[in-house]
């Protein structure tokens, strides 16, 4: 059977892309946040350099004009010119060695930083694999003892369901026989109901894990509709519900796993029928949308407030806390097998006018493409 196992590895690339993305914006920020520094740094040591270099020709200036008016001085004009000169190349040279330092130093600061980056982001890294590594190693363990478990209680439960159904069958006809069979009838819808809460767990494991498992094939979506209706009627008539069907179409030919989308149909009659008062109706309906093939059941029950429209098909939601008639992985489940064939569900639902729960499946001519 064909195994979906795109869930972990789609959750992880989005981590990568996110840790990739968040690393650029801090690279960038970074290199925005230094070379602001750095320009605040120059335009300080200009704006003091410019300050020297005004007070330096200010006071030269009056120097200039004192030896003017002293005639002792000023033969010794050309003396000062020279030692002037050599006094600004003097400067010149001191501030080209500042400014080589300071650029040195800048650079072995980045150098340092980049490297302790490095060195951080690595140590990020190497945690992430190993934290990965133990959760692969974790869900691997815990897939083999589900296996386990769940294999050994399915058998233990089937020996308790024979039991229950040989002592049914070999009740006396007194009031101690009818008594016998109706415990034996409460003990094979207790094993049932445990074997498919088993199932059920067994299912969310595999759909977190993203190893949901199919086996799509090319049949006739009218048939497994009668089927699930079938199941359903006698459920909804001891309900006091009225089930209906209606199909759009001779033949829906669709690409699913008859058994698995079967499942899917029983989650959403099954609430159907749960959540709606006697004397309402439960629908279902299938058509052709495009290219593909939509289920929709609908009821006449208290409807959903739209807030919890998505919130509905999580892990453990239930519409009452009280509720525990479940434990509430119906939906989350019906949404891990319907997004495994490449379909979609969703609820529309307003309160006091019913709900309607819809899913598609992908139809012939999008199989065959």
């Amino acid at each position: 059977m064909p195994t979906r196992d795109k869930k972990p590895q789609a959750e992880r690339t989005h981590t990568d892309e996110g840790l990739r993305l968040e690393r650029e914006k801090s690279d960038t920020e970074f290199s925005t946040a230094q070379a602001a520094i750095d320009e605040d740094s120059d335009s300080s040591i200009r704006r003091a350099r410019k300050g020297t270099d005004e007070l330096l020709r200010v006071t030269r200036e009056s120097a200039d004009v004192r030896l003017t008016q002293d005639r002792t001085l000023a033969q010794a004009q050309e003396s000062v010119t020279r030692e002037r000169v050599q006094e600004d190349a003097a400067l010149q040279v001191e501030r080209a060695t500042v400014d080589a330092e300071r650029q040195d130093e800048r650079a072995e600061r980045g150098r340092a930083l980049a490297a302790l980056l490095r060195l951080e982001r690595a140590e990020t890294d190497s945690r992430l694999l190993l934290e990965r590594t133990r959760a692969d190693e974790g869900l691997a363990t815990r897939d083999e003892f589900m296996g386990m478990v769940s294999h050994d209680l399915r058998t233990l439960l089937g020996g308790i369901a024979l039991q229950a159904a040989l002592l049914k069958r070999d009740a006396a006809e007194d009031e101690v026989g009818r008594k016998t069979a109706q415990a034996a009838e409460k003990i094979q819808r207790f094993t049932a109901r445990m074997n498919r809460l088993i199932g059920d767990l067994v299912d969310v494991a595999s759909i977190e894990e993203g190893r949901i498992r199919v086996a799509p094939a090319l049949q006739d979506a009218t048939a497994l509709v009668r089927e699930a209706v079938e199941a359903f009627q006698p459920l909804a008539s001891s309900q006091g519900l009225s089930l209906d069907v209606e199909i759009r179409g001779n033949t829906l030919m669709a690409n699913f796993d008859h058994e698995r989308v079967l499942q899917v149909l029983a989650n959403l009659l099954s609430n159907a029928v749960k959540f709606t008062p006697s004397g309402g109706r439960v629908s279902l309906r299938v058509a052709p949308v495009g290219q593909d093939v939509r289920f929709s059941v609908m009821d006449t029950g208290p409807g959903i407030p739209s807030h919890q429209l998505t919130s509905i098909f999580e892990r453990f939601w239930q519409a009452l806390r009280e509720d525990r008639r479940g434990l509430g992985l119906g939906l989350y489940i019906s949404k891990g097998i319907v997004e495994a064939h490449g379909g979609r569900i969703w609820a529309e639902s307003q309160r006091g006018e019913g709900s309607t729960f819809s899913f598609t499946l992908p139809g012939a001519s999008s199989s065959t493409a």
